[in-house]
């Protein structure tokens, strides 16, 4: 498993200046904090610079001369100096804190917000755990740039100029001698750069893959330990582990040669500047205090280098990040509303697919040349076999997806000249396996819509939902857990049934919505159902034919055509695909032999 797959991220390999300005716009509404934090760096590099240099004056000036008492005035001087350090260093790093946590929230609000715009099919291919990765863990590789890298980086180089500057200043042959081994330090940065940043990426990429093996794993524990997939599904585990655990050494490689290089190449400069220092100090050309003053800043100069390799491990962090982030960012979305879009009519208004085709690889059709309409407060139901392009037609009514040849019309009006948004919340969808959130029984009937208590109530009462949620501790203000998972499978659907009763939809989509319930729930839900597709338009989709006994026209799809239509008797008068359907589910109902009847009687 070491090699990339193709839906792997980027990994290309020039220091990218362009995603780093991308990224300094997200600075943008916070320049007076960041120009703040600037101005901080510059006063706390100046005040670092203090220290050696009293210490030189405290040597040559007192110590050298037998003057005890000007030592004490240098002395507070010299922690007065500490004291107004501490203030800046607290006032950069709250500022340059609270900034990144507000470039965080920022990136955070923009990255959920364009995943909500993205085309359904880009979830079909990136897992979840993928997508959360670039939300939490690769956000915060951001704010690590923004926090301790980039602007810190300024304050290193300030330092190192600084100490330069002085150390030119005190003893010109003295700072070159020092500043002899920076070539070579410049000789290993190059190498752990090129190290680094191949193996830092890679890191990451595992990383992203042990978080979409933990979210898709951890979702079906059920599957896993039904069918006894523990073993299997922990080698799989470690196989990801390792990976991401190889990476790590390798990336620890280059750390652990790199770090112990600078310090070896700072001990040289201290051991040239004693040589060559103690060598001038004999022959009085530099006093012991200018000795012992370029001995700490020789210790503070390798501090800010060593500094910089770290933010160089920081600005790769962000880097790989923010390649992933913007590749993201600038998925465009495949269905959007157009620039003038259509207001929809103020009434129920009849729905037309025309000559629909649809294929979802662009080559294989799903749907083949699909023509019916839909009545204002008429029911429409579809019957057929697995893979005959149900599913399929809900997906372009809802313009999940948009139709490969033909047209999708409401009121004469092609779905694509209508806003997105206002179509999609004249619609409600009921799904086999429907979806609850976390938050109480009342905000998933409402769904963040401005609905009152007394309708929510009013849509659970007409659906039976009402009788078991009164039974809660907390009625309707009952927590429910992630997916529902504190409730049954019937009462999940109950809930389900109230939301799309409190939205009153123009058009109720039923997706094998009583598939998943007992017969005993079934039956109330075929009265709320009566009463849910009262005066509005529905599409009902079923296995169970008994659900769409009274539906005003059923249509039988085959391998992505219609091949019948007509109502319930006159389907099976036919004798037809629908007369087959109805008789193997007969025959289950009183045999229970349906899995014999379908495979004698061949597909449908």
């Amino acid at each position: 498993m070491s090699a990339a797959r193709p839906d792997d991220d980027p990994t290309g390999h020039s220091y990218d200046w362009a995603l780093l300005r991308r990224l300094l716009v997200y600075l943008r509404p916070y320049r007076g904090a960041v120009a703040l934090s600037f101005l901080l760096i510059i006063v706390l590099s100046g005040l670092d610079l203090t220290g050696p240099y009293l210490t030189k004056i405290a040597i040559d000036r007192h110590i050298a001369h037998g003057n005890l008492a000007g030592l004490t005035p240098l002395a507070l001087l010299f922690v007065g100096v500490l004291c107004v350090a501490f203030v800046v260093r607290f006032g950069q790093a709250y500022v340059l804190q609270m900034t990144g946590q507000r470039v965080m929230r920022d990136m955070r609000g923009q990255i959920f917000g364009h995943l909500q715009r993205l085309h359904v099919g880009y979830f079909d291919r990136n897992p979840v755990g993928r997508l959360v990765t670039r939300a939490t863990t690769d956000v915060d590789a951001i704010n690590e740039l923004f926090t301790s890298g980039l602007v810190t980086v300024f304050g290193d180089l300030f330092s190192l100029f600084g100490i330069m500057a002085v150390m030119l200043a005190m003893n010109v042959r003295l700072a070159l001698v020092t500043f002899s081994v920076i070539p070579f330090f410049f000789a290993v940065t190059i190498w752990f750069r090129r190290g680094a940043r191949t193996s830092f990426r890679e890191v990451r990429r595992w990383l992203a893959r042990i978080s979409a093996f933990l979210q898709e794993h951890l979702s079906g524990m059920s599957v896993v330990q039904l069918f006894g997939r523990e073993e299997s599904t922990q080698a799989d585990f470690a196989a990801v582990n390792r990976g991401h655990a190889d990476s790590n050494l390798q990336q620890i490689f280059f750390y652990a040669v790199f770090y112990p290089a600078i310090e070896l190449l700072a001990a040289i400069a201290i051991a040239l500047i004693l040589v060559y220092g103690g060598g001038r100090v004999f022959v009085g050309a530099l006093t012991i205090g200018a000795l012992v003053a370029f001995l700490q800043y020789s210790e503070r100069f390798w501090r800010p280098i060593s500094d910089l390799s770290e933010k160089f491990n920081v600005l790769q962090a962000a880097m790989a990040a923010a390649e992933r982030i913007f590749l993201l960012l600038d998925t465009r979305p495949q269905i959007e509303s157009v620039s003038s879009p259509r207001r929809l009519p103020e009434t129920s208004a009849p729905l037309l697919f025309e000559d629909v085709s649809f294929a979802y690889d662009g080559s294989y059709d799903v749907l083949r040349q699909v023509s019916f309409s839909l009545e204002p407060g008429r029911t429409l139901a579809f019957v057929g076999a697995t893979g005959a392009g149900k599913t399929t037609i809900i997906s372009l009514l809802t313009r999940f997806y948009d139709v490969t040849r033909g047209r999708i019309t409401y009121d004469g009006v092609d779905l694509r000249d209508l806003d997105l948004a206002a179509w999609r919340s004249s619609l409600a969808i009921v799904l086999q396996d429907p979806h609850l959130f976390s938050g109480t029984i009342a905000s998933n009937i409402r769904l963040g819509s401005d609905i009152s208590d007394e309708r929510v109530r009013a849509a659970a009462a007409a659906v039976h939902a009402d009788s078991f949620i009164r039974t809660l501790p907390h009625g309707y203000e009952t927590e429910v857990m992630e997916r529902g998972a504190t409730l049954s499978v019937g009462q999940k659907q109950l809930i389900a049934f109230a939301r799309a009763m409190a939205h009153d939809p123009r058009i109720l989509v039923l997706d094998e919505a009583t598939s998943s319930i007992d017969t005993e729930t079934e039956a109330l839900i075929q009265d709320a159902l009566r009463v849910l597709r009262h005066g509005r338009s529905a599409i009902v989709i079923a296995h169970r034919l008994s659900t769409i006994r009274d539906a005003d026209e059923i249509l039988v799809l085959h391998k992505g055509r219609i091949r019948e239509r007509g109502r319930h008797e006159e389907l099976l008068a036919q004798h037809g695909l629908y007369w087959r359907l109805y008789q193997l589910q007969y025959q289950d109902q009183e045999h229970g032999v349906a899995g014999a009847a379908v495979a004698s009687a061949g597909p449908v």
